[in-house]
């Protein structure tokens, strides 16, 4: 069913080409719809309604994606007339509208609607078709009328404006197969590159193009040649090893196999003209030709549209200023916020990957930028070396240079120059000065932008490293994670170096670079170098020594692989060598780790060759150092801690368990809190003199550090006592009174100590005291399980105890098992395992050996109850074996 009042004809022009996708309910899938219609009808051929197709789309899968929540298709379909686009939704609670039901879209300014109403504004026809499950909306553009044979056209022009080409305009021809080799190269082609097809054909295009031959190009060459239409420019290496601009146009085809490929035609960059797209452009009704008078002069200078982003906006102006004056290769470098420096933000013509972020004083002095708060006109550099640092070893000689102001105030450089001297005069510069004055506000408000979105990152990049240095205490973990956040964020490769003490060296402690392959080789070299000065001084500062060892063993690498060296076999690692000197060849900078007033260590950010650090990089940078260096400290502090807790924790306990002649002995303990060694459970096995051996497991109340100083004592009186002769009882009362002699500290304690004699029969006598402790129990070779003693009352509670000890005989065969109550009150809600339930596991326990019985035990704790233990635990079995047979 459709809307009342709008047009439900189906399609009835035959369809000649389809494109179809479906996007998720998600913010991002509106650019990714709109990049997709726009990519689909320009492949068509179709840009006159590209424009107004993109902004339908992008109002009705907004209907789709954020309103209705659901995903969208789109659908393009092609006719003889023009295109028409379908969008549907999947909304699961939509009525069908009952026909003739009056209902209309009410106000334009209203939140829904406003997709139909351009559909109404815009589209040639469209319509509503619903279902029970779906929505969908169409629309049609068609194709206006031209003239046959005409796509576009221009006005008339005076020779003396039309481009500049050579008089022979060559156009390189080459197709690239579905897997990006070259598949079919012309002459032209040839002519340009040097390169004859034979050795071209079947080689990959990424062999030759340089890409980007400038900055700022987003899209990556693999990309571009997977799209229907692209346009843009590049590098083409030749054959003699240079790099030749070039302007492209790549069409995406597919022959009658329907395999894919691409054409591509490419041109000089200065005869861009050749292929380059007009751009689309209002016609005055009255007057085919536009009034200048009207025009902005920003649009003249940079072309329409303009980029939307600041490195795209900064490399049309380097391109356009290069092409105004016929240049080499022109440059832009903008402002730092002091305004004491310029930095290098867009090149073309110049290395520009050696260049980029570069920085530049602005006073005057040798060396320095002399020229940037006002034009400049240097008719031959080599007379006046260094008057543009920029420039020095690239070969240009005349330059002309005019600054970017705004308000007065110096926001760049813009600067052409030309390997030949005396190229420029000041009305060149005054040209420049000119077009400078008209794009300096676009370029300041693009940067102003570019900074608070850098900031923002920025802020949302800080509290996102805060929270995880704060989730670790590790101090390793805390290395890696420093390490990460910064590569490849903030740099090409990390290294943080830690310092113990203060009369310690420096250690380098971690390594990491974006190419896990050049770790070892990046490790290997930082490792052979002295490491930086521990300097408490905050911000980066430079450091040259990696560069400086790596440019050493590249030399020195390469001098063997010539056999100039001192050894002239070729070395197994000049690969390596080479790899590391590039990974290390830029920019090198150093930020103090400092906690609590002293110097913890260094981290050390780098970048690839010849690349430089923006400073707002080396400000979030320095930022971060200040979090990581008090994370690191405190995992340090934390780890010193937990090595002493530890340390003493293990002195709580029994060293070992000694050998007792035909008594099986196993015992397994569980101290409850994380980092906890010994709490409040303890136990014992120790001989006591020759055939008597004496064995404790008890249980102070209350767990952690307190109840485990009262387990030492506790350990240590028993051993004491007992090899001083007295008898169980006698142990026990002294050992109450010297808990009770703690006063405040001390902690009623439950004990289960008794004495073991092994007999010469195989069997074994004992003789124990159960001071308010769970009750042993013995588990005979029938099954049966039965208490081996009965209770007492438990120790530090009362002064004066009348404590007696009880007699056990274990028969080979038998076992018996003493616990603590973490394991008897372990808990699942209201179940609890308890005695009878203990016994029941252990009745099943028979023929099995000590060890196999306290697993088993172990097992039917850990399975009662589904969450961690929250006490500790303590099994202690002892099992007289059978005899041999």
């Amino acid at each position: 069913m459709a809307e009342p009042g709008v047009e439900t004809r189906t399609r009835s022009s035959v369809i000649t080409a389809r494109a179809a996708a479906s996007f998720e309910p998600v913010g991002r899938s509106v650019a990714t719809a709109r990049t997709f219609v726009r990519d689909t009808l320009q492949g068509w051929g179709y840009s006159d309604v590209v424009d107004d197709a993109v902004v339908l789309t992008s109002e009705l899968v907004t209907n789709a994606v954020v309103h209705a929540g659901t995903n969208a298709d789109v659908l393009c379909l092609r006719t003889e007339e023009g295109i028409r686009v379908e969008v549907a939704d999947h909304y699961p609670e939509r009525e069908v509208p009952l026909q003739g039901s009056g209902q209309s879209f009410g106000n334009p300014d209203r939140e829904g609607g406003r997709g139909l109403l351009l559909c109404a504004a815009l589209a040639s026809r469209w319509g509503v078709d619903y279902t029970p499950t779906q929505k969908q909306v169409w629309f049609q553009l068609d194709l206006p009328q031209r003239a046959v044979g005409a796509r576009s056209a221009g006005p008339l022009l005076p020779a003396e404006l039309l481009p500049v080409a050579d008089g022979r305009v060559r156009v390189a021809v080459i197709q690239i197969d579905a897997t990006g080799a070259v598949s079919s190269w012309n002459e032209d082609a040839t002519e340009l590159f040097g390169h004859p097809a034979d050795q071209v054909v079947g080689k990959q295009l990424t062999d030759f193009a340089a890409w980007p031959h400038t900055p700022g190009t987003g899209t990556g060459i693999a990309d571009a040649l997977q799209l229907s239409r692209w346009e843009g420019s590049y590098g083409i290496r030749t054959a003699d090893g240079r790099v030749v601009p070039v302007y492209a146009s790549h069409l995406r085809v597919r022959d009658a196999q329907g395999e894919p490929s691409t054409v591509c035609l490419l041109v000089n960059d200065y005869e861009r003209a050749v292929l380059q797209t007009p751009a689309r452009t209002p016609q005055n009704d009255s007057n085919s030709f536009t009034d200048h008078r009207t025009t902005d002069p920003f649009e003249v200078f940079i072309g329409s549209p303009a980029p939307d982003d600041l490195d795209g906006l900064l490399q049309r102006t380097v391109e356009r200023a290069r092409d105004m004056l016929d240049a080499d290769a022109a440059f832009l470098l903008l402002a730092t916020d002091d305004e004491t420096e310029l930095e290098v933000r867009a090149t073309t013509g110049l290395p520009s990957a050696r260049q980029r972020f570069a920085r530049v004083p602005v006073e005057a002095g040798t060396g320095r930028y002399g020229s940037a708060r006002m034009p400049a006109v240097h008719e031959d550099l080599a007379a006046v070396p260094g008057a543009v640092p920029l420039l020095n070893g690239t070969g240009m000689r005349s330059v002309v240079t005019v600054p970017l102001k705004v308000e007065g105030r110096l926001t760049g450089s813009l600067g052409v120059s030309t390997e030949a001297p005396g190229r420029y005069s000041n009305e060149q510069a005054l040209r420049l000065q000119f077009a400078a004055d008209r794009i300096a506000l676009a370029v300041e408000s693009a940067r102003l932008g570019e900074l608070e979105k850098l900031r923002r990152g920025s802020l949302s990049f800080l509290v996102e490293a805060s929270d995880l240095l704060a989730g670790t205490l590790d101090r390793d973990q805390t290395l890696a994670l420093m390490a990460q956040m910064t590569v490849p964020t903030l740099a090409a490769w990390c290294a943080v170096y830690t310092i113990a003490d203060q009369s310690s060296e420096p250690y380098l402690s971690y390594v990491l670079h974006e190419d896990e392959e050049r770790i070892d080789g990046l490790k290997a070299l930082l490792s052979r170098i002295s490491p930086p000065e521990p300097v408490p001084t905050p911000g980066a500062r430079s450091w040259a020594a990696p560069g400086e060892a790596a440019h050493q063993a590249a030399l020195t690498s390469s001098m063997r692989s010539l056999g100039l060296g001192s050894s002239p076999a070729l070395g197994s690692g000049i690969g390596t060598t080479l790899a590391t000197a590039a990974a290390v060849g830029g920019e090198t900078v150093v930020l103090p780790l400092v906690a609590r007033n002293r110097v913890i260590g260094m981290l050390t950010l780098g970048k690839p060759s010849d690349d430089h650090f923006r400073q707002e990089i080396l400000e979030l940078a320095e930022d971060l150092s200040r979090r990581a260096a008090l994370a690191l400290d405190n995992a340090r502090l934390y780890s010193e801690r937990t090595a002493i807790s530890q340390a003493l924790q293990r002195s709580l306990l029994p060293p070992g368990l000694p050998e007792v002649p035909n008594v099986e002995v196993e015992v397994i303990y569980r101290a409850a809190g994380e980092g906890n060694e010994v709490g409040g459970d303890f136990y014992d096995l120790f001989p006591i003199r020759d055939g008597a051996y004496g064995f404790a497991i008890g249980d102070v109340c209350g767990t952690g550090p307190e109840a485990a100083a009262v387990t030492g004592l506790a350990r240590h009186a028993l051993r004491l006592l007992a090899r001083e002769g007295f008898s169980g009882p006698a142990v026990l009362e002294r050992l109450n009174a010297a808990i009770l002699d703690e006063g405040a500290r001390s902690r009623f304690l439950t004990l289960l100590y008794g004495e073991l004699w092994p007999q010469e029969d195989g069997s074994a006598l004992l003789k124990v005291v159960c001071a308010g402790h769970p009750l042993p129990l013995r588990l005979r070779q029938d099954g049966t399980v039965e208490p081996a003693a009965e209770p007492q009352p438990l120790l530090g509670v009362m002064e004066d105890l009348e404590l007696y000890e009880q007699s056990v005989t274990l028969e080979p065969g038998d076992v018996l098992l003493c616990v603590t109550d973490g394991v008897t009150e372990r808990r699942e809600g209201t179940r609890m395992l308890g005695d009878d339930g203990l016994a029941d596991v252990l009745s099943t326990c028979t023929g099995l050996t000590a060890g196999a019985v306290a697993g088993r035990i172990l097992r039917a704790v850990e399975r009662f109850a589904a969450e961690p233990a929250s006490d500790d635990m303590a099994i202690l079995a002892m099992r007289v074996p059978e005899p041999p047979k």
